[in-house]
């Protein structure tokens, strides 16, 4: 409906000799007023130095005999107040009904591929809530892309060398040298886990003591990468995700593409070595500070591999690269970037989202969570405990920007206070009316949509026909949280108007009339639960 109102100004700028401008359109502060509002003549009147009101007047005369508005005011200093005709707002109803579960879908990125990387743990530990945020963030924003016509993949980075795998390893041999009755002092900084005592279990049932003696940490190193990879995936199953592809440090290595950017980065004279480490010399071309990529020992910093990474990300012919990091990431990033600059990559072509932390709340008080010291609540069990619809919701119907409380006891919930069971509600709702009626059988140009004259009415449907306008949006800001709270809002409406009308009653026009813009809600609701990879059910 915003587009349709933008194409009727640019004509009649156009006409009034005002071409190449481009008006933007609002929802005005109090919608009795208007159901859109322009300042474009405030914008027009700074190009040609005239009195916005006489533009605004001028504006309003070339389009006041289109009948798509059923009034246009002038307001204050300039403002253009449209009122759009009831019976155009009834009319979208037919786009919703006949488009179904495509309607909000678009050709916007048509052609490109984006890459959308996300997760990217470590098999040290099982999944925990901390990594969920990050998980459904990612998954839903894939949804996203996809639904603005782009080709997505999804990827999971991960390392399965260095030191945090050697440490778990070294907490696996322990934990099996205590099975086997063995003293031991278990290794500073290990993983405490109860799944470190079960991989150990599994070695001791698999080789019994013959590894006591054992000084290759890869036995056990391995065995614990297989173990916690297996649960991983069963973690991302069980939260509805799959990924494309499953992205080993390591091959970074064997590809030399380590080496490459080294090499690159030495042509153009920022590389220097300096206490036995490589150093990246960053602020040279703008960064705060150098930073090392190499240590004394050898061993590349983390940033090394993240930088070669990026650059097989553009090589396999990406068009844009989502990367979904923890806060812990927060001082990494840039640096990143810089260097694809200087090894010839668009760094804007890379969309860098940081989440903040999250919190479990149980009766009230937070949850404290340590990886090593194995006092967490895993991903696993926050969905055996709630579900994986609400832990999808939860996790992202707040601002990435802000630290996310998740509460337990709202999360149980079955009311309205719990915000997956309103939205859930309000679909199964619609269904019980529709299982009820005759609906499907009828034709819907027969049907009399100018029935719905209601300020209620045109006001839930005007909601509906903003849907399309949000995924656009969705696919500028990366702000999944305004779907969520959208479709909260949408809910909200409908149990409203169910609480003030029959729908379904003894004027049968009424009824059918009444029935179409119910069917109209639920195929929103339907395709906006399926973007955030929530169920429908059709009954609760």
């Amino acid at each position: 409906m915003k587009q349709k109102i933008i194409e009727i100004l640019k004509t009649s700028l156009i006409d009034l000799g005002y071409p190449n401008i481009d008006p933007i359109i609002q929802k005005p502060k109090h919608e009795k007023d208007a159901d859109f509002a322009t300042n474009i003549a405030f914008i027009l009147s700074k190009k040609i130095n005239k009195n916005p009101v006489d533009i605004a007047k001028s504006i309003k005369h070339q389009i006041e005999s289109n009948d798509f508005f059923n009034s246009i005011t002038v307001a204050g200093p300039g403002f253009i107040n449209l009122k759009i005709n009831p019976n155009h707002i009834v009319n979208e109803l037919k786009e919703i009904i006949s488009s179904k579960n495509n309607y909000g879908r678009n050709n916007h990125g048509e052609g490109q591929k984006v890459l959308v990387e996300f997760v990217s743990a470590n098999p040290t530990g099982p999944l925990t809530v901390g990594h969920g945020r990050g998980a459904i963030l990612g998954d839903v924003i894939s949804n996203i892309y996809t639904w603005n016509g782009y080709k997505v993949d999804r990827e999971y980075y991960y390392n399965n060398a260095g030191r945090q795998m050697r440490k778990l390893g070294e907490s696996v041999y322990a934990r099996y040298l205590e099975l086997c009755n063995q003293t031991c002092d278990f290794p500073e900084g290990g993983y405490k886990g109860k799944y470190i005592i079960d991989i150990a279990s599994k070695i001791k049932n698999e080789h019994g003591t013959s590894l006591i003696d054992e000084s290759n940490n890869d036995i056990f190193k391995n065995e614990a990468e297989s173990f916690i990879f297996k649960n991983i995936k069963n973690t991302l199953k069980n939260i509805r995700l799959e990924f494309d592809s499953f992205y080993n440090e390591n091959d970074l290595y064997k590809s030399k593409k380590i080496d490459y950017v080294i090499e690159q980065l030495k042509k153009k004279n920022l590389i220097y070595k300096k206490d036995g480490a490589l150093w990246y010399e960053g602020t040279k071309v703008g960064r705060d500070a150098d930073r090392v990529l190499i240590k004394s020992t050898g061993e590349p910093t983390y940033r090394l591999p993240d930088m070669a990474y990026h650059t097989t990300k553009f090589d396999r012919g990406y068009d844009i690269c989502v990367d979904i990091f923890g806060a812990d990431h927060m001082d990494a990033y840039p640096d990143i970037l810089s260097v694809l600059e200087q090894l010839g990559y668009s760094s804007n072509k890379v969309k860098v989202l940081i989440h903040q932390f999250i919190s479990i709340l149980q009766d009230g008080k937070p949850v404290k969570m340590s990886t090593r010291e194995a006092n967490f609540i895993t991903l696993n069990e926050l969905i055996e405990d709630v579900g994986a619809d609400v832990v999808r919701y939860f996790f992202i119907m707040r601002n990435i920007n802000s630290h996310l409380n998740f509460d337990l006891k709202i999360a149980k919930e079955k009311s309205e206070n719990n915000p997956v069971y309103y939205i859930q509600y309000c679909h199964a709702r619609i269904s019980n009316l529709l299982n009820k009626s005759d609906l499907n059988k009828l034709d819907l140009n027969k049907i009399n949509l100018n029935l719905l004259n209601q300020e209620s009415e045109l006001k839930l449907i005007q909601k509906l026909v903003d849907f399309n306008e949000l995924i656009l949006k969705l696919i500028e800001s990366h702000e999944p949280q305004l779907l969520a709270n959208y479709l909260h809002e949408l809910a909200s409406m409908f149990h409203k108007y169910y609480a003030h009308n029959r729908i379904l009653n003894d004027n049968k026009e009424l009824s059918n009339s009444r029935l179409v813009l119910s069917s109209a809600v639920q195929i929103i609701i339907k395709n906006g639960l399926n973007i955030l990879g929530i169920s429908q059910p059709d009954r609760m």
